[in-house]
């Protein structure tokens, strides 16, 4: 039996549809400076980049107390809302596929680990806040990536069947989660190698969303 038909997607954001990871990565630098503390570019992005603030922060910090912790956090989201605001822009052909999705009446949500905050600027700065049916961010699951239930909660809140889900991931622990989820899940190499995506037993890998096979997977 044929796999059903795509009914949404779900979207990951930075590495996805922006290209907003050395905004994070600044922030992280300003803020961990103020106390003292490095963080090595390598090392953000091979094991860190798409994790959540608070997972970050204890890899990189250690035990601190949770408040500390969360007001740390609270102080990098505001410099990166301050690092990125008016020089963010869309990743080739995502923008074209959120309007092309639109408008073939699938329904879509971005799934990210960043505060919904942030994710409601960069959507309006880009002009696709109206092409989007849902925003699970930070706040919206109590577990993040790699575990399912952030994706899980988007297909929850669009009322469509995980199965009938697509995911789109730069990041393994995106795909796992997908994955987890029971989810169709596409690659996108932006921040990683398609081998490395690869690995992670995606059901399409590619090296941009600019990829005709993007949209031929979405409509089976």
């Amino acid at each position: 039996m044929p796999p059903p038909p795509a009914l949404a997607i779900l979207w990951d954001m930075d590495g996805v549809i922006v290209d907003s990871g050395e905004f994070h990565y600044k922030a992280y630098v300003t803020v961990l400076a103020k106390r003292g503390a490095k963080l090595d570019h390598d090392y953000y992005y091979g094991h860190l980049f798409g994790r959540r603030n608070w997972d970050i922060l204890r890899d990189v910090l250690g035990d601190l107390p949770d408040d500390e912790i969360r007001a740390i956090a609270e102080d990098k989201e505001r410099t990166f809302r301050e690092l990125v605001r008016g020089k963010i822009s869309a990743l080739p052909g995502a923008k074209e596929l959120l309007q092309r999705a639109h408008e073939a009446g699938l329904k879509q949500s971005i799934v990210s680990s960043t505060p919904r905050e942030n994710i409601e600027m960069i959507v309006k700065s880009l002009g696709v806040r109206d092409w989007l049916d849902a925003i699970v961010g930070e706040e919206d699951s109590e577990r993040g990536k790699p575990d399912p239930q952030p994706f899980t909660t988007a297909a929850d809140r669009l009322r469509v069947a995980y199965e009938c889900c697509v995911v789109i991931e730069d990041a393994p622990e995106g795909i796992e989660a997908g994955k987890g989820g029971g989810m169709k899940t596409i690659g996108v190499a932006t921040t990683r190698t398609v081998e490395r995506l690869m690995e992670t037993g995606a059901d399409l890998v590619v090296s941009s969303l600019t990829d005709e096979r993007v949209w031929g997977f979405i409509r089976g």
